[in-house]
């Protein structure tokens, strides 16, 4: 039996956007076409001269890699060629690029976030990297375009997606209709269905979190970490750790088997490390869709209104059953601590 390319499957799930009139599905494609050019370039990394720093640093203060610059151009190019984008909001820019600017783009209905090269740091070192996407829809694309307007909530998303460039190169995407997963033939040089309608199991056995900064996470992390660590063959404890330092691969490896993956507040970061507009809302869109759970604390991740394009935000997500122990802990850890202010103002 045929496998099924990318491109078909798009086509045949235009109808379920009738207003999109097959933009949408074009900008999906031109993304696929950009995966598979940096695709190239990852698998030739330690040939080419794309390795280590390129000297300059992106808005997050972060050393920038010659391999993040690239990503983000080969993004950038494919989706201002297109005409389906006019905007485009990068991890790698301090200001969203706006392409009603260009002529080819001035009919533009949609909007792309995007972190080109996710977990780069990795890049010289032969680990999985990926790149993430997010797709949301003008209110009016007939007025002029307004920054403002990519500052939409997680939820009101029409597509998210990530590719992951490891031992297979694999895209997976949802437009809010579930989740499938393409990997990549080199053969024949096309995306093709080999994990159709993902789910993410309820339960699991594996955390992701970086415990270096342990001393400096919330005490519900620590109590919840604590919690994996303890013995227990009712629920299959003590959990695996496994932290591979690059949210698509941890991510991803989550999605698959199931799991936690926790990037919480630290006292470094009191407002969490990960950007809300280019890595965790479509993580958490992902994630949800194939029946998983996305938090930020007590809130659920794509109920955020942003404020600025490079907003930062705590993060817990994974499995269903494990995100809610976490919920526990951080509900008793708040609990214990309005006790303790009512006895000290009593006591005062």
């Amino acid at each position: 039996m045929a496998l099924k390319t990318l491109g078909q499957f798009i086509i045949e799930k235009q109808a379920d956007f009738p207003y999109a009139k097959g933009e949408l599905s074009r900008l999906l494609r031109d993304i696929g076409i950009a995966a598979k050019v940096i695709n190239r370039e990852v698998n030739k990394a330690g040939l080419a001269d794309i390795l280590g720093e390129n000297g300059d640093h992106n808005v997050q203060g972060e050393a920038q890699k010659k391999l993040d610059v690239y990503a983000d151009e080969q993004f950038i190019e494919a989706l201002s060629r297109g005409g389906e984008c006019c905007y485009i909001a990068s991890e790698e820019h301090e200001e969203g690029i706006d392409l009603t600017k260009r002529s080819i783009s001035t009919k533009g209905k949609y909007m792309v976030c995007m972190d080109p090269l996710d977990g780069s740091s990795n890049i010289d070192l032969n680990v999985s990297v990926g790149s993430i996407f997010s797709i949301y829809r003008r209110k009016d694309p007939e007025q002029p375009m307004n920054t403002a307007e990519i500052l939409q909530f997680g939820h009101e998303q029409v597509a998210a997606g990530y590719i992951i460039y490891g031992s297979s190169t694999m895209l997976v995407y949802t437009t809010g209709k579930g989740v499938n997963g393409f990997t990549l033939d080199p053969s024949i040089g096309e995306f093709c269905l080999s994990h159709p309608n993902m789910r993410i199991p309820e339960e699991g056995n594996t955390y992701s979190v970086n415990e270096g900064n342990y001393l400096k996470f919330p005490q519900y992390i620590k109590d919840y970490i604590k919690y994996c660590q303890m013995e227990d063959l009712a629920t299959d404890r003590p959990y695996t750790s496994r932290y591979i330092g690059s949210m698509v691969a941890d991510l991803h490896r989550t999605l698959i088997i199931g799991g936690i993956f926790l990037y919480p507040e630290t006292s470094n970061y009191p407002s969490g490390k990960l950007r809300l507009l280019y890595e965790c809302n479509p993580m958490a869109f992902i994630i949800e869709q194939a029946g998983g759970m996305a938090l930020s604390g007590q809130q659920r991740v794509l109920t955020i209104k942003p404020t600025h394009l490079h907003q930062r935000t705590p993060i817990i997500i994974g499995s269903t059953n494990m995100v809610r122990k976490v919920q526990e802990f951080m509900t008793r850890d708040q609990d214990t601590s309005e006790l303790l202010d009512k006895k000290l103002t009593f006591s005062g």
